[in-house]
């Protein structure tokens, strides 16, 4: 017998069973069925919303396009997959429940809450939406916060809240995943089992698009007296801040470094310069109080603190000189050396970049939108390096852990859409033909999937429609610089402690989100409000740091901080990035590389383009332009840069060179044998050696053919390969 046409059969099912659906309670697809189909898995990314779909049933990736995953369930291939008249024949239900062959297998249970919701939504008709239906507006998750013991369990419960004011529990079908299972596991259903180690833990809950997580501290077993905490040295509020932090979680903080590695550590992190051996003998002679402060300061104004941020902002903005000619590059790069020898401030460098226009040739900021030609990358490329904001998964579809949608995605871009422009679209390798850039008064983006033109909206904040006359690039840098702003300050002062103290409040120092939360929100908020209230002065944030105890800890840890690597409990050893390891092997050695287009005697810090050649720089890590940016530095060691090191014939002849360092000291008479190891010191770790270190040192000389310059060149070459000058520590 032939099937009836569906509508046919929704409306004798509806004539039939009118009085039986009159007493159940109405059914959305929206708010009931996706939220099933979701926790089933059948919209994961391995299943029926692969890029191909499975069985040519696609749905879309965490349900972000509701629209489409009805049809395809309901009106696709003329309604195959549900049967009116028959529900629970429905083919949808039959290879869920696995009474037909499903790769998947069984999803939901015969007979069960879930089986039994899709039985009525299809008696209903299959309704998309109810009438007057609130939309979700967010997801909270209970308990937010609790410290637990090792071992334990909890139950979370996740409360959806809805836009007229009405709330449900949906604990039972939202998602979890626990972000460190060595402290925490969740099972489907909400249940938190904590571990045997002591830490923090997060656990993230994702229901219908909608994100929220609880964090779980599990303490040391070794519980120490709040006096030991309240005796704690505090130099400025980071302190107390952090050391509110360690008490909670049962961390003692390590001791100050000593002066000797503070000098070091505060030379390379603000200057990416080594101290010279003079600055050495004059700071470790300095017996006044405050000669760290002085140092700071001192270190602030050297010429060097330009090229050595303009290096790392380099990193993240500089675009790829064969797509956009050598020129705009190099211009780029000028535009960011004068900023910070200006110490501009960070909120109108930033404007000054998001709002350039004019010639590639004549304002390097305008070479970021001659790279970032597409209104859709320029809004992503700005969330990810200015807010801190990964947008690009919301790119094709929700953000798989995060609220981010392709609203937000394209609407960022709408700010950017009505950029013109003029002159060759692709640069030739050198200069190319010049082009122009201005902001035009028309345009639009569209949604890929609606085909809606989308109004400018950042992350979380208002909408800011089109105004005749205004550039809406200015709106958005107005909003992004204002002191309320959620992401701005953050991320800067985030990235800035990262290089500081080798790990971000936030980890990755690009990827905000709410399943990924800062280790010290308090200590997050109060870096970024300072530095907000000193007019976004970078100098100011750097000093703050710099002077606290947190920055101060030494390396050695203690016995209640050794498995510390997120809560700054001590300092942690950092690889000197490939530019200021080659400048500190020409500080050393007094011999500097020669760079292609640079004056002769140019450090590595002003190199400005990845096509300047130098194995050195290209083994110990130096990005690539070509690749696609932010480019993050590779802080890990390798074996090809401790081969390099140890086998390189050019540093070899550095070392030997008539007019280096080392061939300096051997020559001058009035320097005995320990006082040239000390000299070699002085230069290498800016300390004196220890007795231990001298006695070895001095074996250089006595060795069996060995000369007074062969001697001093095999320990300049030992302290060049040694941890301690490749880390700043």
């Amino acid at each position: 017998m032939p099937r009836l046409p569906p509508a046919i059969t929704l409306w004798l099912t509806l004539c039939l069973t009118g009085h039986a659906l009159a007493e159940e309670k109405p059914v959305s697809f929206i708010h009931d069925i996706m939220p099933r189909l979701m926790k089933a898995g059948c919209a994961g990314g391995n299943c029926h919303a692969k890029p191909e779909g499975q069985n040519n049933f696609k749905l879309s990736v965490f349900g972000y396009d509701p629209a489409h995953d009805y049809h395809e369930i309901v009106r696709d291939a003329r309604g195959r997959r549900v049967f009116m008249a028959a529900p629970e024949e429905s083919l949808l239900l039959r290879k869920a429940t696995g009474q037909m062959p499903h790769e998947g297998g069984a999803r939901i249970e015969k007979g069960g809450p879930a089986w039994n919701l899709l039985v009525t939504w299809i008696k209903q008709g299959a309704p998309f939406a109810l009438e007057g239906e609130p939309a979700l507006s967010r997801v909270t998750v209970q308990p937010q916060e609790g410290t637990y013991a090792k071992g334990a369990a909890q139950q979370l419960t996740v409360t959806a809240s809805y836009s007229d004011g009405t709330t449900r529990d949906v604990t039972s079908l939202t998602d979890y995943l626990s972000q460190d299972k060595e402290l925490a596991e969740v099972d489907d259903h909400g249940l938190v089992k904590t571990g045997a180690i002591s830490g923090e833990g997060v656990i993230v809950a994702r229901f219908m698009g909608h994100v929220d997580v609880a964090r779980f501290t599990l303490p040391s077993d070794k519980k120490l007296p709040a006096e030991i905490y309240a005796k704690l040295p505090v130099n400025n509020e980071i302190d107390r801040l952090v050391h509110t932090r360690h008490q909670k979680l049962g961390l003692l903080p390590s001791g100050l470094c000593t002066d000797e590695e503070f000098l070091r550590r505060a030379s390379l992190d603000l200057i990416g310069k080594l101290p010279s051996a003079e600055l050495a003998r004059r700071y470790l002679a300095d017996t006044r109080p405050g000669k760290r402060a002085r140092l700071v300061d001192e270190l602030l104004e050297d010429p060097n603190y330009a090229d050595h941020w303009a290096v790392k902002w380099g990193d993240l903005i500089r675009p790829n000189p064969s797509r956009v000619g050598v020129k705009p590059v190099y211009l780029l790069d000028s535009w960011l050396r004068e900023s910070f020898r200006q110490n501009k401030p960070y909120d109108r460098m930033i404007a000054e970049l998001l709002t350039a226009q004019g010639s590639t040739h004549q304002h390097g900021p305008v070479a970021v939108f001659r790279d970032k030609r597409d209104p859709a990358d320029m809004g992503a490329f700005v969330s990810q390096i200015f807010l801190g904001v990964r947008l690009d998964c919301a790119k094709c579809h929700h953000h798989p852990s995060e609220k981010w949608t392709q609203d937000d995605y394209y609407q960022l871009a709408a700010f950017f859409g009505r950029m013109k422009r003029r002159g060759q679209a692709i640069s030739a390798p050198i200069s190319g033909e010049v082009e122009y850039w201005w902001h035009g008064g028309t345009g639009s983006v569209s949604h890929p999937v609606t085909e809606a033109v989308m109004t400018p909206k950042p992350p979380d904040g208002p909408k800011m429609p089109y105004v005749e006359g205004q550039d809406p690039r200015a709106r958005l840098a107005d909003w992004m610089r204002a002191s309320d702003n959620p992401f701005f300050a953050k991320a800067l002062v985030n990235r800035i402690w990262s290089d500081f103290l080798g790990c971000g409040i936030v980890e990755p120092v690009d990827d905000f989100r709410v399943s990924n939360p800062p280790t010290n929100p308090a200590l997050l908020d109060w870096l970024a409000a300072d530095f907000v209230s000193s007019g976004y002065d970078l100098k100011h944030l750097m000093r703050t740091i710099a002077a606290s105890r947190t920055y101060q800890f030494s390396v050695e840890p203690n016995e209640h901080n050794l498995a510390d690597t997120r809560n700054f409990a001590r300092a942690h050893k950092r690889r000197l990035s490939a530019e200021v390891l080659l400048d500190a092997v020409g500080d050393l050695t007094g011999v500097r590389d020669t760079f292609q287009g640079l004056p002769p005697n140019s450090r590595a810090v002003q190199t400005w383009n990845h096509k300047l050649s130098s194995e050195f720089l290209d083994a110990f890590g130096r990005p690539n332009a070509s690749q696609e940016c932010p480019c993050e530095r590779e802080r890990k060691s390798s074996v090809v840069q401790a081969l390099h090191l140890m086998n390189s014939d050019t540093l070899q002849n550095k070392l030997a060179s008539e007019k280096g360092r080392v061939t300096a000291l051997v020559k001058d008479a009035s320097l005995s044998e320990p006082k040239l190891v000390t000299e070699i010191y002085l230069a290498a770790y800016n300390r004196l050696p220890e007795a231990g270190e001298m006695q070895a040192a001095l074996r250089f000389f006595s060795t069996p053919g060995a000369t007074r310059q062969t001697a001093a060149e095999d320990l300049a070459w030992a302290l060049i390969n040694s941890a301690e000058f490749v880390f700043n520590h």
